[in-house]
């Protein structure tokens, strides 16, 4: 590194260590901060990390204990307080505690935003990664060509699923990410021996191709330079993985709340001699860059700015208490990073025209056109999972797509859920469209911080980042057969998870407007494609062309009727249907098509017209879907009822796999019929 690489090196720590012991013996104790982590022992390679990775499309993912980085990236000594502090100008509006960081790009990288949950950092990165790769080689976007995606962790996090799920992915698809490990032998309180054994990653990874690896000294200036320099350099120019393993002391505790009990005086004492800036120091008057007095000079220079921004902060307003309901989905603000309108590229257009066209299809090869459809007019979709590739997905929606393709764009995955949702993200903060599928609902479990963080990304970055996916799982019984594993449906779950929209469609028709709708979205949805209707009688109908949309929110008439109104999503439609027949009722049957949104008008219209209602869901009957349904209904339109509001679902027991089991679980037909002549007349 230049000299003048190095002063600014020395501002990042001097800076970001100022700013922990104001926090420390000023705000928290005041009770002003109330969430305080320090980066005490780790600020050396974190700022020489920050001066190396200037490429313009380098990107990075960060922990609790990552601020000299960020300020290192540009955050400012103003914002590196506010957060803490919760003010008005924090990064994330007061929304998050304010060690958990994102920065959209000022110098050349992107701080992705963080998770509060360790280990969550690692397959966004990787995402990331490949997304360089193929937007610098399938898009030929030349400005992408040499980034690199970095995850920053501490040695605890080495032990989680997502660093696995990621160095999985990183190593075998050989893709340009640096895993850099802070490791100061401490998860808390726990030692590393319990974290990985004999407590060094770097001896246990050894084994693994094409990852390159280097441990060092993360106190000392000049190895610590010389070995992120060239291994960074190393990954531009290859474009394969890399694990910086640096050791370094904790000389705080793990929060402000941490006594260090655990700690015996000889490790205390072995931090307190480690200390980077201490090594710094040093370095300094040994290569001649300032004397004793200029250091000193630069410390109380620095000191000066941290404390007037330590006020500035403090004299921020707190923001709009009612603030906190913006952002949860798209309202029409651009983010700064995600998806297409994070990079300034419109989605494809769509005039909402239905045109029919050939023989019925079913739902599974509606959704196959859509997909293709959509692949071939925006290049920034891509779809990928378990099996989806050479096989073309275990339902077949995506046959022959790799073929039409190519491998870039349509590709298999690693076992590993927590993998192919956390990739999805990255792909998306980077400005593509990712169509993961799972292959049954059950099997998403694995991913759900993942999830979580996806839904909330936009919210807890104030409206900076946005993470718009396509997420197709399949759910609920087979028309052969049901199980606890293969047969679930979940969706209320969903419905709970902050910042997802989620389709239901009963048909083909229906499928192919959602799927679209939904692709050429701002936000991450789940596309729930029934199992029982992917290739049955009822599900099918004619393609109805590649510009129909149907709008999220909207629900349709199935039927019309004056005496009762039944509600149902997915395959319960056509199972209420065939009810209504065979009790010969006049029932008005309302297909919701989504469910975040749901259409309450048309459910509160019917119902006006109606004064009875019945919902029939197969997820489960406590907390489904259908309680959220009834309780508007009892809120805001209890005056229309003449009978009571009736939920039809599975009962809470796990769908059985002996069919005559099963069929006494899931509502059947005739017990719908019962219940429709019951309310008719009541």
């Amino acid at each position: 590194m230049k000299k003048s690489d190095w002063f600014d090196v020395a501002r990042t720590m001097l800076a970001s260590r100022r700013i922990d012991e104001i926090e420390e013996q000023e705000l928290a104790p005041s009770g002003k901060v109330t969430y305080q982590f320090s980066a005490k022992g780790h600020e050396l390679i974190q700022a020489i990390l920050s001066q190396v990775l200037r490429q313009g499309r380098d990107a990075a993912t960060v922990y609790y204990r990552s601020r000299p980085f960020v300020i290192g990236a540009g955050m400012t000594y103003e914002e590196a307080f506010a957060g803490p502090l919760a003010r008005v100008g924090s990064r994330n509006g007061g929304r998050d505690i304010g060690v958990v960081h994102h920065l959209p790009n000022r110098r050349g990288v992107t701080v992705l935003p963080a998770s509060g949950d360790v280990g969550a950092q690692y397959t966004p990165a990787v995402g990331w990664a490949q997304t360089i790769r193929y937007r610098s080689t399938v898009m030929n976007e030349s400005d992408w060509k040499g980034a690199v995606a970095v995850a920053l962790g501490g040695d605890g996090s080495t032990a989680t699923n997502g660093f696995w799920a990621a160095l999985n992915i990183a190593t075998t698809q050989k893709l340009p990410m640096v895993f850099f490990i802070e490791d100061n032998q401490l998860g808390i309180s726990v030692p590393g021996t319990f974290q990985t054994p004999g407590g060094n990653i770097s001896a246990n990874l050894a084994s693994f191709a094409s990852l390159r690896i280097v441990e060092f000294d993360g106190t000392n200036p000049d190895e610590a330079a010389r070995m992120i320099d060239k291994t960074i350099e190393h990954v531009r120019d290859a474009g394969t993985p890399a694990l910086i393993h640096a050791h370094v002391p904790r000389i705080c505790g793990h929060s402000g709340a941490d006594n260090q009990s655990y700690k015996s005086d000889a490790q205390r004492q072995f931090d307190r001699e480690n200390d980077p800036i201490d090594k710094l120091q040093a370095y300094f008057l040994k290569k001649g860059y300032l004397d004793a007095d200029g250091w000193d000079a630069l410390v109380a220079e620095v000191d000066a700015e941290v404390r007037a921004a330590a006020e500035a902060a403090v004299a921020q307003a707190e923001p709009d208490p009612y603030s906190a309901f913006a952002h949860v989905f798209f309202d029409g603000e651009a983010p700064k990073h995600g998806g297409l309108m994070g990079d300034g590229a419109e989605p494809p257009s769509a005039s909402g025209e239905l045109k029919e066209d050939g023989p019925r299809i079913n739902l599974i090869e509606a959704v196959k056109r859509t997909l293709d459809r959509e692949l071939e007019i925006n290049p920034r979709v891509v779809v990928f999972g378990e099996d989806v590739g050479v096989k073309g997905g275990v339902h077949g929606a995506t046959v022959d797509l790799q073929i039409k393709h190519g491998a870039d764009r349509v590709f298999d995955t690693s076992l590993s859920e927590e993998g192919i949702i956390g990739r999805a993200q990255g792909m998306a903060l980077a400005g593509l469209m990712p169509v993961p599928e799972i292959q049954f609902r059950k099997y998403l479990d694995p991913a759900t911080e993942q999830i979580n963080d996806t839904g909330t990304v936009r919210w807890r970055t104030n409206g900076d980042y946005a993470a718009p996916m396509v997420v197709r799982i399949p759910i609920g019984y087979s028309k052969r057969t049901g199980d606890p594993w293969h047969s679930v449906s979940g969706e209320a779950i969903f419905a709970h998870t902050i910042g997802w929209r989620i389709a239901i469609p009963s048909n083909a028709q229906d499928a192919v407007g959602l799927l679209r709708t939904a692709l050429r979205g701002n936000d991450p949805t789940f596309f729930l494609e029934h199992r029982d209707i992917q290739d049955t009688k009822p599900g099918r109908g004619k393609y109805p062309g590649d510009d129909f949309v149907v709008p999220f929110g909207k629900a349709r008439i199935h039927r019309e009727g004056s005496r009762l109104t039944i509600v149902a999503w997915g395959e319960m439609v056509h199972r209420a249907s065939e009810a209504v027949e065979q009790a010969g009722a006049d029932a008005e049957i309302i297909d919701l098509r989504t469910i975040v949104p749901w259409d309450k008008d048309a459910v509160l219209q019917s119902l006006a017209k109606t004064n009875r209602c019945l919902i029939v869901h197969e997820d489960g009957l406590t907390c489904g879907f259908g309680a959220e349904i009834a309780a508007t209904i009892g809120q805001e339109a209890f005056d229309l009822l003449d009978a009571p509001v009736v939920r039809m679902a599975t009962p809470d027991v796990p769908i059985p796999y002996n069919k005559g089991m099963m069929n006494v679980v899931i509502p059947t037909v005739d017990s719908i019929a019962a219940e429709i002549t019951r309310l008719t007349a009541f």
